[in-house]
């Protein structure tokens, strides 16, 4: 929690004056009971043998507007210390949160993979916002609280020495069933967590995969692994509440059993003439704001406990170091050497798995088209994310404009190199919206520009052009149409290196066609990842893999008769051999 804490310093001075006024606000709390045992003793006048003969309404009637105003600045403090808290929790967690999607944005395609985007999402949301509520309950009741306990044995040994040992033995006892509680809770709160990024996992895949399931029928079981996940949670809710749940009992049985120990040894003091009545009073009404303060605390210690644990899991994320380090290197490139090339790369995505890529070695010149072509596995999608940089080789190197990429500064790299994911993704917004993320200049004529190229053009019209709308994951756009915005948002770049991760998938053949018609009139150097031979027939140059391994590597005349997988895949495209 101490890099937490860093967040409390541009509201350092709200942190302080939240609880300061808070404590003010106790401190009247604490008058209270001397003054309603002033008024039973001077004001009424009472006595043992009963009535109220001496009765004195004037001063009763002025320790009641004292009772009055205590109770209205307790008001205004009260007010003041909330606004402070709120301002400091909200600012806390709206730094937390900024600073955390910040370092998810920091991470590469290996660390999300290894974090998973359901624990992100709960980080995000429900751990902050458990953290926030925690820091507003804390900076309002964790002095506050402590403060009226300690405040009140004071004044009660104040009042009458002989009650110190009831006072301070039930307050010991309670301490220690508080602290119990909470050490006991903390794991259990984690683990309570981490169950509950398993039930936003389902609830996730089953709403972003609702068509999949229904296509294939799979209802009944996805509700069984729902039902699981969500009665897991259940179940650690449920025992870690049941734990928290026992404060509040034991604690007013404690106290209670402390008020009939002051109660009787009270009366006694009475009896003998040691105590008034007044002054009994007092305590009972000392020993009952402990009661209330205790329970407070103990709801307190609940809501930290649970806070403390959800403010680790964010620390655990802003502590992560990024697996991808930022390079130095920008403009420039080395003279002589190769555009693009892959010297004996090797790729593993974690180091228990096998090789996504092992040992794959050619160079590419500038202004070539590349096709990457094999099996379903064999590496293509990853051959080519290692250009911005998405994943990074462990043996072996890979250099971009003639230059290592891990020395080059991935921003820029980046901005250099346009990228059509294998994944498509829209965001909510217009087409205009959309596209603007490839060059958030472009004007309209090069965004038009784009459109066309990417066999776009004629659709977007028909939508109504280029403030259309696009609804969240553009669900109002068939899978072609999609595909071609994305690739007109990569090509609005005008990228030096163009990457076509099976872009064209959903594409009928003659479209396709008619965007590599277009692709092949641009300067860029240009990737084409695909399964089918006719997109990737007239490359330059095609990448043939196998099993993360290069089966071959040249012109698709040359791979015909040289590489067996290439001539599989093209036999198995074609009728005996034929043009496709």
């Amino acid at each position: 929690m101490k890099k937490i804490f860093t967040y409390f310093k541009p509201y350092k001075w709200q942190s302080l004056l939240g609880p300061l006024f808070k404590l003010l606000e106790a401190t009247f709390e604490l008058l209270v009971p001397i003054v309603v045992g002033l008024i039973v003793d001077k004001g009424l006048g009472a006595r043992i043998g009963g009535g109220y003969p001496n009765a004195d309404k004037g001063y009763i009637a002025g320790m009641c507007g004292v009772l009055a105003a205590f109770g209205l600045l307790g008001l205004v403090f009260a007010v003041v210390a909330q606004y402070f808290a709120a301002r400091t929790a909200t600012g806390v967690s709206a730094g937390l949160r900024r600073d955390l999607f910040k370092k998810i944005q920091s991470l590469s395609y290996k660390d999300l993979d290894k974090l998973g985007t359901a624990t992100l999402l709960t980080r995000m949301t429900s751990d902050i916002d458990r953290l926030q509520s925690g820091i507003n309950l804390a900076l309002r009741l964790f002095l506050r609280s402590p403060f009226i306990v300690f405040g009140a044995v004071i004044t009660a040994c104040l009042i009458a020495p002989s009650s110190f040992g009831v006072f301070a033995l039930t307050v010991l006892v309670l301490a220690i069933v508080v602290y119990a509680v909470m050490f006991a809770c903390m794991p259990l709160y984690k683990k309570s967590q981490a169950d509950l990024d398993q039930a936003l996992l389902s609830t996730r895949e089953n709403l972003a995969g609702a068509r999949v399931i229904r296509a294939f029928c799979k209802e009944d079981e996805e509700k069984e692994l729902f039902s699981s996940r969500n009665e897991k949670l259940n179940k650690s809710r449920k025992f870690v509440g049941a734990i928290a749940a026992i404060t509040n009992p034991l604690t007013y049985v404690l106290v209670n059993l402390g008020v009939i120990a002051l109660l009787w040894t009270g009366a006694l003091k009475v009896d003998s003439g040691n105590l008034t009545q007044g002054e009994v009073l007092a305590l009972y009404n000392l020993m009952s704001q402990i009661l209330v303060e205790l329970i407070k605390l103990a709801n307190l210690i609940v809501t930290v406990t649970k806070a403390a644990a959800c403010g680790s899991r964010v620390e655990s994320v802003l502590a992560l170091e990024p697996s991808l380090q930022d390079g130095t290197e920008s403009e420039g490139e080395t003279d002589g050497a190769p555009f693009i090339a892959f010297e004996n790369v090797t790729v593993q995505y974690n180091d228990e798995a096998d090789p996504a890529l092992e040992g794959v070695s050619f160079e590419v010149k500038r202004g070539e088209t590349v096709g990457v072509i094999g099996g379903t596995g064999s590496g293509k999608t990853t051959l080519v994310n290692l250009l911005p940089r998405f994943y990074e080789a462990q043996r072996g190197k890979v250099t971009v404009f003639g230059k290592d990429v891990k020395n080059r500064a991935v921003k820029e790299l980046r901005a250099r190199i346009g990228v059509v994911p294998q994944k498509v993704v829209l965001f909510k917004g217009t087409i205009r919206e959309n596209l603007l993320w490839g060059k958030a200049d472009a004007t309209d004529e090069e965004l038009w520009t784009a459109l066309k190229m990417a066999q776009a053009e004629e659709f977007v019209t028909e939508k109504g052009g280029l403030d259309s709308p696009v609804e969240q994951g553009g669900k109002n756009f068939s899978g072609g149409q999609k595909q071609r915005l994305t690739i007109a948002r990569a090509l609005v770049r005008n990228p030096e290196i163009l990457i076509l991760d099976d872009s064209s998938s959903a594409l009928d053949y003659a479209t396709d066609a008619a965007l590599r018609r277009e692709i092949k009139k641009l300067d860029s150097t240009v990737f084409i990842v695909s399964q089918r031979v006719s997109s990737v027939r007239h490359a330059d140059k095609i990448v043939v893999l196998d099993d993360g391994k290069t089966a071959g590597i040249g012109a698709h005349d040359e791979l015909v008769t040289t590489c067996e997988v290439y001539r599989e895949i093209y036999l198995s495209q074609t009728k005996a051999g034929g043009a496709i």
